[in-house]
């Protein structure tokens, strides 16, 4: 199916605009948990194999295959936790948190559905401390289904397995970015420093508690339910050959209509910038976009016809690579070249008139704010990229500065335990390699 032919196609938004959409009796009343009932009838590996057809996606920015994240649960383990990422703070992404607020009990089903397919009989929300909108909606949600027989009360199994049994809690974060981060929220879930683990071992083998553990983004979970309803072909058939179903994307910066947008998977940006969000105001020139999050190489406005899918953002030959010095590209290893990726489906769009050194500036700011200090290169790199970048964007730079930035990223990138690293060194290498001239200019200026 081509992106045009999905393009009215709503999942996760269906219930947006309907009044009361965050009550149960507003949700049953619009089918909701029929497909949990639907979930129950079949046999916990039937779900993960329905779930591996539809070729769902993390929504969180890995993109990893949900199906098969879910199928790395040892069939012996005994304790089985699902946790829920809703630590949404990636600069430029604001799609959880409308999410949560307007439909939590279609969150609550799909975690429902993913923890009688997986074995868990307790999962965990983990909600960023500063959402305290949402905290009030989901945790009033969850009192709701518990109130309503759909949590915390043993449901028959048609299929002659043992009776299901869920219990769901709310755990709020105290604000930090890189709880995000699996094994630092596992960490924060447990009462420690939200510090990055080493992996592996994975989550999916030692995770919370040292128990088997999934990990999945808030959207995810909440394309399931429909998943189980219309079959994992039908969600397949709707993205791209290994992406399924459709997207969420979070559009800011110099545009007309900016907002939250459930959008086909394979969208080029294009329609994105110029349909969806009625173009760039003032009649001005596109400069260039972020396309998934802060931590996403930029695409120049060459590179807007690319679609808006996991792995076209990776490979496609339109945009081009992320260079460490001009010529030269990234070496991400095992042959792979670094081009972007979708990410958290945060898109920021600048026009032509943006310093896009100061706002490289500003999002290393931001890293070396958030860095953990765990690692060496992440906690003295990212400081360094904020302090040589700022000075830079004020005009105070001083000879061999690019080269300097460059050479500091290209050292943090692959050397630290966790992605922020990676975070703060790939978007500050692609701004390099699809903006380098304006970094000249205003080291020239400075001079």
């Amino acid at each position: 199916m081509s992106w045009q032919d999905a393009k009215d196609v709503k999942i996760v938004t269906k219930n947006f605009g309907v009044d009361g959409s965050h009550k149960l009796s507003v949700y049953t009343e619009r089918g909701g948990w029929q497909a949990f009932r639907k979930a129950l009838t079949l046999p916990p590996a039937a779900l993960t194999d329905e779930v591996k057809k539809s070729n769902l996606r993390g929504r969180g920015g890995a993109g990893f295959p949900t199906g098969m994240k879910w199928s790395f649960i040892p069939k012996e383990a005994r304790t089985v936790y699902l946790v829920v990422n809703a630590d949404e703070s990636e600069p430029g992404t604001c799609k959880d948190r409308e999410l949560l607020a307007y439909d939590p009990h279609l969150l609550l089903e799909g975690m429902a559905i993913a923890s009688y397919a997986l074995g868990c009989k307790h999962a965990y929300i983990y909600i960023r401390g500063e959402m305290m909108r949402e905290a009030r909606i989901v945790q009033a949600a969850i009192d709701e289904a518990y109130a309503g027989g759909f949590l915390g009360k043993e449901h028959a199994v048609g299929t002659g397995g043992n009776p299901f049994k869920l219990e769901i809690t709310l755990h709020r974060g105290a604000g930090a970015y890189i709880c995000g981060e699996e094994t630092a929220l596992l960490n924060s879930l447990e009462g420690k420093r939200g510090w990055p683990r080493l992996k592996p071992p994975f989550p999916a083998v030692k995770g919370l508690f040292q128990q088997a553990t999934i990990v999945n983004n808030v959207e995810t979970l909440m394309n399931v339910p429909d998943i189980v309803t219309k079959g994992g072909e039908w969600f397949a058939r709707l993205g791209t050959p290994k992406s399924g179903g459709t997207r969420i994307v979070c559009v800011s910066g110099h545009v007309k209509k900016p907002g939250v947008f459930e959008l086909p998977m394979g969208i080029p940006f294009r329609d994105i910038i110029y349909d969806v969000c009625g173009g760039i105001p003032g009649g001005r020139a596109l400069k260039g976009l972020i396309p998934g999050g802060s931590s996403m190489p930029p695409l120049d406005a060459n590179e807007i016809d690319v679609p808006v899918e996991f792995d076209a953002l990776m490979t496609d030959p339109r945009i081009k690579d992320v260079e460490v010095k001009p010529g030269v590209p990234f070496d991400m290893g095992g042959g792979r070249k670094l081009k972007t990726m979708a990410g958290s489906g945060g898109v920021v769009v600048f026009d032509d008139s943006t310093d896009v050194v100061a706002l490289c500036a500003r999002i290393m700011r931001f890293y070396a704010h958030e860095s953990c200090g765990q690692c060496t290169p992440c906690r003295e790199g990212t400081g360094w990229l904020a302090r040589v970048c700022t000075r830079l964007a004020k005009g105070q730079g001083e000879a061999g500065d690019v080269e300097l930035l460059a050479n500091i990223a290209h050292g943090i990138a692959g050397n630290t335990i966790c992605p922020l690293g990676e975070a703060a060194a790939w978007p500050m290498l692609g701004f390099l390699t699809k903006f380098r001239a304006d970094f000249e200019h205003k080291l020239r200026k400075a001079a």
